[in-house]
């Protein structure tokens, strides 16, 4: 309370600051991620003198090893951070590992290297997901996490999307200088914003408030969100209050729910939905990521940069409808968007299977194609986060004493994280074989079949049973 105020604390403190801030952590993640991936097999061709035939598998082998660590390792950063005081610690730790990892894959010579350096990759994914939603939801608060995600993650999908084509350009021009040069760059500007960052809660102990905020640390236009967010607290909503003994964890649980409480509120069917949005989310985009590439090649005769600047009518729309749609969750609740952005893909899913080989006619339909999916994409960007994250507050109200100070909300991220990190790894797996068995236009049935069974869970489950469920259980 006596301390002096650090340097700048009012804009390193804002909202703006910190939700730049964690966009720009997960983005760097991504872009890191997809930056590296296309020159994997020349870096084991020239560096490791691997022979042809094998360079595929072991391609194959060091993006599983990324995948498998950052689904082993996000429950854990979820416990830790939920645990630790601030979260900026681990958020640090993170970028540190990711430093280490770009490091090893610039200078490494052998195989071994390499897979450490997409295993701390790995981990550095899964606590900065982990971490950095966590700490979104710190400082935005319930009742503007949609709109908020919605932004962050249009913003980063344009890294996710785009990084492959820039890495094959600049390796092309550059070399591996080029590429990894481009890596730290980004990098020094997420270290700086990380160290600059200073959490809602820290700036209270210095007696700052802007001007209009409460000592929470939520602005009190942030709490008027948490009464438009569709999900208002039990005091004032009757159904909520009706239910809220659901809520309540028995006494007596044992020793391994106790050091991981997340797993109890896993037995919730509306926790479990919304994880499912995530997890079929994660494959939706890792899906157009292994296939669209593959499909513009074998129709159009694309190369890699062509192919990629596809992509731009994939996230266009994704990038300007994402607040949208966000604000929308906030204001409507999480089950509106989740059927009606799953139920949308199924057709327009369905309708990818109408494109054919052919000249510039073929490439619009395509692309007009891409650009409706982008629309839906948008649409499920937020509903699972925001209804993970309400399920969970609910628990955390009804058992106060039970998740500790900071509650389960960092361990919520690390599942999230886990099950998106198996829907990314999945993705490619599945619609690769399915594409290679059945066809491109097949393939794509059954993942509209994917989301329309989405969409019914959804209907049935997220925001709570419809009320003409519950008439009829009556």
């Amino acid at each position: 309370m006596g301390q002096s105020k650090p340097i700048g604390l009012k804009w390193r403190s804002s909202t703006l600051f910190i939700v730049s801030t964690v966009g720009i952590g997960l983005f760097t993640d991504l872009f890191l991620y997809g930056l590296v991936v296309p020159i994997l097999p020349f870096i084991l061709q020239d560096r490791v003198d691997l022979p042809p035939d094998q360079i595929q598998s072991h391609v194959s082998g060091l993006l599983a090893a990324y995948a498998g660590a950052s689904v082993l390792f996000s429950p854990p950063a979820g416990i830790i951070a939920d645990k630790l005081p601030t979260r900026q610690l681990p958020f640090l730790v993170g970028l540190t590992a990711l430093l280490l990892a770009t490091l090893l894959l610039f200078l490494g010579q052998n195989v071994a290297v390499l897979t450490v350096a997409r295993v701390l990759q790995g981990i550095s994914a899964a606590v900065v997901w982990t971490i950095g939603l966590a700490l979104v939801l710190d400082t935005v608060g319930p009742g503007n996490l949609g709109k908020t995600i919605g932004s962050i993650f249009g913003f980063i999908s344009i890294g996710e999307l785009a990084a492959p084509v820039l890495g094959g350009v600049v390796y092309k021009q550059s070399g591996y200088a080029g590429v990894f040069g481009l890596g730290f760059a980004i990098l020094a500007i997420d270290f700086i914003m990380r160290i600059l960052i200073i959490e809602k809660k820290t700036a209270a102990r210095y007696n700052y408030n802007e001007e209009g905020e409460e000592s929470n640390g939520h602005t009190s236009e942030e709490q008027d969100g948490d009464a438009e967010d569709g999900h208002e607290d039990s005091e004032e909503d009757p159904l909520i209050r009706k239910e809220e003994g659901a809520y309540k964890i028995p006494e007596g649980q044992p020793k391994w729910i106790r050091s991981f409480p997340i797993l109890y509120c896993l037995s919730n069917p509306r926790l479990l939905t919304a994880l499912l949005l995530a997890f079929v989310q994660a494959t939706l985009l890792a899906t157009f990521d292994a296939t669209v590439p593959t499909l513009a090649e074998e129709l159009f005769g694309f190369d890699s940069l062509k192919a990629g600047l596809l992509f731009i009518a994939l996230v266009l729309p994704y990038l300007v409808l994402g607040p949208v749609a966000g604000w929308a969750v906030d204001r409507y609740g999480a089950k509106p968007a989740a059927v009606i952005g799953f139920g949308y893909l199924v057709p327009v899913l369905v309708l990818l299977r109408l494109v054919r080989a052919g000249g510039k006619t073929q490439i619009i339909i395509y692309c007009a194609l891409l650009a409706l999916c982008g629309l839906g994409m948008a649409v499920i960007g937020s509903p699972s986060i925001v209804e993970a994250s309400y399920v969970v507050r609910m628990y955390d109200k009804a058992n106060a004493d039970f998740f500790g100070k900071q509650g389960p909300y960092a361990q919520l991220y690390g599942i999230n994280s886990m099950v998106f990190s198996l829907g990314l790894t999945a993705g490619p797996l599945v619609s690769g074989s399915l594409k290679d068995a059945v066809g491109y236009g097949n393939m794509n049935i059954v993942v509209a079949a994917l989301c329309l069974v989405t969409a019914v869970l959804s209907f049935i489950y997220v925001g709570g049973k419809p009320n003409i469920l519950r008439k009829k259980q009556r």
